[in-house]
């Protein structure tokens, strides 16, 4: 019996205003280790639900997805590590890098590579596709 495949995995409506988010990337590896692949997503602060994430190489471009959904949600105040990519994209009244300012998602990656065994950095599993990677990853954070 074949299963029929009728929808697909939206994000949360997540329409918090006002919250403190916080963004980072993630390596992982498509197929092998010679095509590395960057999780960009961010969480807000106070529930550590993904607000939004995208997954592809480590540009400007891929990054400002990302930015771009958070600062639709008019942040109190986003915080990122020290990547130079991030002070073009989030204004300086918003953005702060402080140091200790990025442990919940610094865990959330922990957490991740626990749980979702393609994520880890020392395995021979290995998602062969973005298409896959980015379902397993729809799934896991709103399934």
């Amino acid at each position: 019996m074949m299963l029929k495949h009728t929808g697909s995995i939206k994000s949360t409506s997540i329409k918090e205003t006002g919250q403190e988010c916080e963004i980072d990337e993630l390596r992982t590896y498509i197929g092998s280790k010679t095509n590395e692949c960057w999780i960009c997503y961010a969480i807000n602060r106070k529930t550590k639900q993904v607000v939004d994430f995208t997954v592809g190489r480590r540009t400007k471009e891929n990054i400002a997805k990302v930015v771009r959904g958070v600062l639709s949600l008019s942040p109190a105040k986003i915080y990122t590590d020290r990547l130079n990519i991030y002070p073009g994209l989030i204004p300086k009244n918003l953005h702060s890098t402080k140091f200790r300012q990025t442990n919940y998602i610094e865990r959330m990656n922990l957490t991740l590579r626990t749980h979702i065994k393609r994520l880890s950095c020392k395995t021979i599993c290995y998602s062969k596709s973005i298409a896959m990677l980015t379902a397993c990853l729809k799934i896991y954070f709103w399934g």
